[in-house]
């Protein structure tokens, strides 16, 4: 299936399929369509497919060898073709990678990580209370969910912020709060060369006014240390991890501050079993497989261009941004790995919100608008409160929008009929904690590279986002010279700088 399209026979016999028609002639799936792996369970039997079409799924998962391929990406195969770079971000969790790269690799992460616990101590031992992690995209997205997430975790010693957006309202919104005198901060750029990151990073140390107190993580440490930062202070990145792969390499050392080095060992491990539960599962039990495979046939086969996560949990409300970044950054690609346009559709356009809150927003379109929108909703079992009756409530409105999607009602009134077969998976966690969250987010990292696979696509480069980088490094010296925007060649920038020159 590598960039071909999926069997046309089974997309247009299922096309128009009843979820619930479907359920009701093979009422086993209701249970065998269902996977486990530790506390994380996924369930996909309202997907508008058959035992045939899945069947032919996971056939065409063994005949693009999707094992071996998650094979060579973690025993450091170069698998980003651009930029001829393997993606090693297994190892900076789990031991089950093969050969001296992956050898050379566990090295450096275990020495950084020694580094990691020893700067943590330092700040232990210092009077510093608060700590700003300034990054952008991977450097920021991945680190905030898990500091948000897991709170209930927090050492109490410790308060960490996060900064991202170059609008100076954010660090001015933030620093209102802070006192110089205790707050740390961590800049984290992978070229240490991100125009958001060192204008905030710039601010930031101006204002704690003391170099001392600035860490940062890099895979260009001389540009850091002339920044300011000291060299001791300065942890490495390498070339074959990704920023959005990242979250588990040093770019994770606000993680490790804010929660603990056991909590953070803990989102590794959890990573970790994945990681062995994707190399030794096999298709029809592989859940990162099968999250893939459905993915693809809702993108490809039955042509729907968007796809709605739906954490029904507050503490997972930055997840659908993170899940953005991952699937439509690495997805997002209109040619093959060979440079040949790709022959069919690639990333979805992933969005979503927490629930029960987007009820009240856009859950009238996904049930009765004219678009289907594929919905991952995501519950957990056990809450960490003691809101009984809350938590009741929530899981109701979980498994009842899920349901209400697939089945939908008739009714007289056309206004007030459902017409169901609306898609959806459910991913339940027993509880959030480390190791869950850390399966979690490594099951979509797996997922999103499968897809790519069967997509032929890569997963690894995003050559993207350069331009507009490039066309704003341009526009800078513009924006402070009349005369150089009047140089521009583009007549409708021209037009928008001299609209803010009249206005300023």
């Amino acid at each position: 299936m590598s960039g071909a399209p999926l069997p046309l026979r089974d997309a247009e016999r299922l096309r128009g399929a009843s979820i619930r028609a479907l359920l009701a002639d093979d009422p086993a799936r209701a249970t065998d369509w269902s996977a486990r792996v530790g506390p994380l369970s996924f369930h996909y039997a309202r997907q508008r497919l058959d035992r045939a079409a899945l069947a032919e799924l996971v056939a065409r998962a063994r005949r693009v060898d999707l094992a071996g391929a998650f094979r060579r990406l973690v025993d450091g195969v170069i698998v980003n073709a651009s930029e001829g770079r393997a993606a090693l971000h297994t190892a900076l969790r789990a031991d089950v990678g093969r050969g001296p790269a992956v050898e050379a690799a566990r090295a450096e992460v275990d020495a950084t990580r020694g580094r990691m616990r020893a700067l943590r101590a330092a700040l232990v031992e210092s009077p510093v209370t608060d700590v700003v992690s300034v990054g952008i995209g991977g450097s920021d997205l991945g680190p905030r969910l898990v500091v948000d997430a897991l709170s209930g975790h927090r050492d109490p010693r410790f308060r960490v912020h996060f900064l991202s957006n170059v609008d100076g309202h954010a660090a001015a919104r933030l620093l209102a709060d802070l006192d110089p005198a205790r707050t740390a901060a961590v800049l984290v750029s992978k070229t240490f060369g991100t125009q958001e990151t060192l204008l905030n990073g710039r601010l930031l140390a101006d204002w704690l006014g003391d170099p001392a107190r600035l860490h940062a993580v890099s895979a260009n440490p001389a540009r850091a240390v002339a920044f300011g930062v000291p060299a001791a202070q300065v942890l490495p990145m390498w070339d074959w991890v990704g920023g959005r792969y990242s979250l588990w390499s040093a770019v994770g050392f606000p993680i490790a501050i804010a929660l603990g080095e056991a909590a953070f060992d803990a989102l590794l491990e959890g990573a970790a079993e994945l990681d062995a539960h994707v190399l030794d599962a096999p298709p029809e039990t592989n859940l990162p497989m099968l999250h893939a495979l459905l993915a693809v046939w809702n993108r490809r086969a039955l042509g729907l261009p968007t796809s709605a996560v739906l954490p029904y949990d507050q503490r997972l409300a930055l997840l659908p941004a993170y899940l953005q970044q991952l699937l439509m950054e690495s997805l997002g690609k209109s040619v093959r790995i060979d440079g040949s346009p790709a022959d069919g559709p690639t990333a979805p356009v992933v969005w979503g919100g927490v629930g029960t809150d987007v009820q009240h927003s856009f859950f009238q379109m996904l049930h009765q608008g004219t678009d289907l929108v594929p919905c991952e909703f995501i519950g957990v079992l056990r809450p960490d409160h003691g809101h009984a009756d809350n938590h009741r409530a929530l899981l109701a409105n979980l498994f009842a929008q899920s349901e209400a999607l697939a089945n939908g009602a008739e009714a007289d009134d056309p206004a007030r009929r459902y017409p169901g077969g609306r898609p959806s998976t459910m991913l339940l966690l027993d509880a959030l904690t480390p190791r869950s969250l850390g399966m979690l987010l490594a099951l979509h990292e797996h997922s999103c590279y499968a897809q790519s696979v069967l997509l032929g696509i890569n997963a690894f480069d995003q050559w993207g986002v350069e331009l507009g980088k490039r066309v704003a490094g341009t526009l800078l010296p513009a924006l402070a010279d009349p005369a150089i925007a009047e140089t521009l060649a583009d007549p409708v920038t021209r037009a928008l700088l001299a609209e803010l020159r009249a206005r300023r």
